[in-house]
């Protein structure tokens, strides 16, 4: 168990987010295997309140990045505080997001607030932002092991996935999460993780 442990503990390590994915083709079956596992999370009264749109229609990339940078470009001249700004500076982001048309695939998570049965009749779903995060986390982490990078995408606000993928309104935009293979010129950050006395408290 311990070296089970430990050996998750370092290939988590070596997740990294990118803004530089490759046009490479991934199978979709690789991306069907990381949806199912997400599918595995708990959830409130198991109501499993997420949905997963699976993008790769070129087109439908085109328009999700058009409406995602019109979103940035108001966050980036004027919607965002001074601080929020200064914190990103380091990363080097922008309103620019050329990745949601350069990776092979878009997934974005809906989190469904209540379900809507056959017959019309609304049943209430029970710790959705929880239960829909914890998913997400699963997802990201499947597709890490997998072999893929990713980059969790939140522009803000997401109303427009909506319309563009067609969404009923009892779903709301969680986030968008890019996915592919890291491009070759990728590079990220030379970031560190907190140590272990600064994360957790063991009484």
């Amino acid at each position: 168990m311990a070296e089970r442990a430990a050996n998750f503990r370092r290939e988590a390590a070596r997740r990294r987010t990118v803004r530089d994915f490759s046009d490479r083709a991934v199978p979709r079956s690789i991306i069907e295997e990381c949806v199912r596992a997400a599918g595995t999370a708990p959830s409130g009264a198991n109501h499993q309140p997420w949905r997963f749109v699976v993008v790769s229609d070129p087109a439908v990339k085109a328009r999700i990045r058009i409406a995602a940078e019109a979103e940035e470009r108001a966050f980036y001249r004027g919607g965002a505080p001074p601080e929020w700004l200064d914190a990103l500076a380091a990363l080097g982001t922008d309103e620019h997001k050329p990745f949601l048309e350069a990776a092979p695939y878009l997934i974005a998570v809906f989190a469904e607030r209540y379900e809507v049965r056959p017959d019309g009749t609304k049943i209430k779903n029970y710790y959705v932002q929880e239960s829909v995060g914890i998913a997400t986390g699963i997802l990201i982490t499947a597709l890490h092991h997998a072999g893929l990078a990713t980059l969790t995408h939140t522009p803000s606000p997401m109303a427009f996935l909506n319309e563009i993928l067609q969404r009923p309104e009892n779903e709301r935009p969680y986030l968008l999460l890019v996915t592919g293979y890291a491009a070759e010129s990728a590079c990220v950050p030379d970031i560190g993780r907190k140590p272990l006395e600064s994360i957790a408290t063991f009484i």
